[in-house]
């Protein structure tokens, strides 16, 4: 008797932790009386609904400003003054240069001169005209001469528009001498500086505005996403997502604004095959700017009829496919291939291949073959452990 004891200790102790790793899983195995090839199986099983799932997409994209403006002469002349500080915020109108006014001053003085004289030649013309009337009326003047009056008097009134046109265009350019803001923003480095020529035709700006308290997010999207995305819409599938998109910074901490999807572009990009989404967002801060890069995610549809299904359900076969095992009739294990293209946190989001009301097997599928007989309870269920023989141990 003393010498088989330590064995019949060792198997004690061998049993208990296996029933005891059993038993942490939620499921254990039992075999029954009689033992064999059709002995069930205890499994934990969950029952699986369609369910409300949002198909999120995290996509990258560049951070662009809201406005952007690129200030250029309209009149050339040297730079006399700069009027503003590189970097600081200026407003719509503001006066950023000051370029020789003196040569357009000289032209308002011409053009004002000619008008005058237009209009003096205006009225000795109609003044002709008047009293060429009455006497062409009776006859003292040929109707020849009188039309002749009546021309000179019209082309006079045509030099007084053309020298008032000639007035205003030089008034505009003198206008333009002095350079404003076409935008409120922030503005940049000057590329002119005091005593240097600038023309019409130049190729650089001066300088460049932008617009920052509130900016775009141009993200790419995969044609052939969207297109999925557009049949499984048609469908009645999924119906479209929110606008509300969050942006993820390089650094990888999270943007403390909303922005919202303005609108997708109807073309694509030939040489990547891409899709661009205008998302706009806003910048109080001043911490995003023109160039970044970002990661965007927006929910863009919600599919109305998917299936979480814990993700230690799934597995694959050797084709790749996701296979889960149901409890069948009989309480027997069904293996099943499901559509599960993502997931969702610790489940998969499955699309095809279950129906309402299914129990879908999550805990002790190791011991689980097709058709084999199950023992079946919900995910969970707290297992009994039957206590050791009286005099056993």
């Amino acid at each position: 008797m003393t010498a088989h004891r330590p064995v019949k200790t060792a198997a004690s102790l061998a049993g208990i932790a296996a029933l005891g790793l059993l038993a942490a899983c939620g499921a254990k195995a039992v075999t029954p009386k009689g033992g064999g090839a059709n002995a069930a199986t205890a499994v934990g099983y969950v029952v699986v609904q369609p369910t409300r799932v949002e198909l999120t997409n995290q996509l990258s994209g560049r951070v662009g400003a809201y406005q952007s403006s690129e200030v250029r002469p309209q009149v050339s002349g040297l730079i006399l003054k700069r009027l503003f500080v590189e970097g600081a915020v200026v407003k719509q109108g503001q006066p950023l240069y000051q370029i020789d006014p003196s040569l357009y001053r000289t032209a308002v003085g011409q053009a004002q001169a000619n008008l005058q004289s237009a209009q003096a030649n205006q009225a000795a013309a109609q003044s002709q005209a008047d009293r060429y009337a009455p006497l062409a009326a009776k006859g003292y003047v040929s109707k020849q001469d009188y039309a002749n009056v009546l021309a000179l008097a019209g082309q006079a009134r045509a030099a007084v528009a053309q020298a008032r046109a000639a007035l205003d265009a030089a008034r505009v350019n003198l206008k333009f001498t002095t350079v404003p803001a076409p935008i409120s923003g922030r503005i940049g480095r000057s590329t002119s500086t005091v005593g240097a020529l600038v023309t019409t035709s130049q190729t650089d700006p001066l300088t460049t505005i932008q617009q920052l308290d509130s900016m775009f997010v141009d993200i790419q999207q995969s044609s052939g996403e969207m297109l999925a995305l557009q049949r499984s819409q048609a469908s009645g599938g999924m119906a479209p997502g929110g606008a509300a998109v969050r942006l993820t910074l390089e650094d990888g901490s999270a943007y403390d604004q909303v922005g919202t999807v303005e609108f997708s572009e109807a073309v694509v990009d030939p040489t990547t095959g891409t899709v661009t989404l205008r998302v706009r967002i806003a910048n109080p801060k001043g911490i995003l700017l023109p160039g970044m890069f970002v990661r965007a995610s927006f929910v863009q549809a919600v599919d109305t009829a998917a299936y979480l299904v814990p993700q230690a359900a799934v597995s694959r076969d050797p084709k790749g496919q996701a296979t889960v095992y149901i409890v069948g009739p009989g309480a027997k294990a069904l293996q099943r291939t499901v559509t599960a293209d993502r997931t969702q946190g610790a489940f998969w989001v499955v699309t095809g291949g279950l129906n309402p009301g299914d129990k879908v097997i999550t805990q002790g599928l190791a011991d689980v073959q097709p058709n084999k007989p199950l023992r079946p309870v919900a995910a969970g269920t707290p297992q009994r452990i039957a206590s050791s023989a009286p005099g056993g141990g």
